[in-house]
Order: structure tokens, then C-alpha cells, then sequence
């Protein structure tokens, strides 16, 4: 498998589970401003969409979209405990949270890094975020992850988004619980080991 990757970006949600998991991977580095690989490679041509992440199958295959990878890369290796079996409850509460870190967090948060961007709308943007924080907060009352005692592919997507508020200027502070939840995940192994392949820590 190759996972086509930009540093710090949303695949470092599937770098994680990568490691997470234990699977034996290439990574290849994307730059998304120019959509070029680091090999010299026009990235239009492996994605259309022109986003990363892609994870290339050994068969040739191509998945896109985040949410979706991490769930076929956890049900590769089961007995890692990064999501749940499907047709469970619990499965179908993981895919809740991937679908909200994916429509109301990510998305908010990308017009904010542009440019173009008004600042009105940048302002109500982070308005808008701190409302979905306050409510994050309170489900992670009492919980190491958002599942309970369990790390799994859901926290590595809110991890990986969370990380950008720093970026955009929005302090964490306020909402503790989400706070404690960051460093909860930043301190495990795995991934201070996928932050340090992607030179986003010493």
C-alpha cells in the first residue's frame, strides 16, 4: 500500500491508523500547492479531485476520502481495535463521528486558511466552530476517546483537525475536555511516530 500524504494536512488521519494498526506502507509526499509528488509526479493524475490523502492498493486501486480509508485500512487489521465490526451499533456511533469531523469541523475550518477568505466570514466561521467544540467537550466528558476507554479511527480524524486551530489562531483553552483529548492522543507512540515521519515534531 502508498499513502500520498501532505505534512499536517487531513491524511495524517490515515498516516496514524497506519501505524496504528501495524500495516506495512510507502508514503509519498504531496505538495499541495503545485500538485506535484515529491517523485515528480502531476498528482491531478493520481486524484482527480487534486486532495490527498490517496492510499494506492497493491492491486493498483485507489481510495480517496479520509473517513472512507481509515475504515478499510482498521478493517484490515481487526484485531487492532481501531473500529469496531460492522453491523454493530458501535460501528455505525464511529461512522457518526467520522461524518461529523468530516462535514462540520474540517469544512469549517478549511475557508478559514485562505487567503481570499473575507475576515466576516473567517469570524463566523470560528464562531461556528466553537459551537461544535462546546458540544465535543461535553460528549468527551468522562471519556479517554470519543467511544469511552477506546482509541479508535474517529480520534485520529479529530485529532488530525483539531491540530489546525492553532493555525487559525483558535485557542482550545475553553473547552478542556477536548484539550486533555489532545494531548491524551498526541502522547501516544504511534503517533508521536507518524508526527515525527511527517516533520511536524523534533
Amino acid at each position: 500500500m502508498k499513502l500520498y500524504f501532505s505534512p499536517g494536512s487531513c491524511s495524517l488521519s490515515p498516516h496514524i491508523v497506519l501505524r496504528e494498526a501495524g500495516l506495512k506502507f510507502d508514503l509519498e509526499q504531496v505538495n499541495n500547492q503545485e500538485k506535484k509528488t515529491k517523485s515528480g509526479v502531476d498528482y491531478w493524475s493520481v486524484n482527480g479531485k487534486g486532495q490527498v490523502p490517496v492510499l494506492e492498493l497493491d492491486n493498483g486501486e485507489r481510495l480517496t476520502e479520509g473517513a472512507v480509508i481509515v475504515q478499510y485500512l482498521a478493517d484490515q487489521k481487526p484485531d487492532a481495535g481501531l473500529v469496531p465490526p460492522a453491523g454493530t451499533m458501535q460501528r455505525v456511533r464511529v461512522q457518526e463521528w467520522l461524518n461529523f469531523v468530516a462535514s462540520e469541523l474540517h469544512k469549517v475550518y478549511a475557508p478559514i486558511f485562505r487567503p481570499t477568505t473575507p475576515d466576516a466570514y473567517k469570524a463566523l466561521s470560528k464562531e461556528n466552530l466553537g459551537k461544535r467544540l462546546e458540544w465535543v467537550n461535553k460528549q468527551l466528558a468522562g471519556k479517554q476517546y470519543l467511544m469511552g476507554d477506546k482509541f479508535t479511527v474517529a480520534d485520529a480524524y479529530l485529532f488530525t483537525v483539531l491540530r489546525w486551530s492553532q493555525r487559525i489562531q483558535l485557542d482550545l483553552a475553553p473547552w478542556p475536555n477536548v484539550t486533555a483529548f489532545m494531548d491524551r492522543v498526541a502522547a501516544r507512540p504511534k503517533v508521536q511516530e507518524t508526527m515525527k515521519a511527517e516533520g511536524l515534531i523534533q
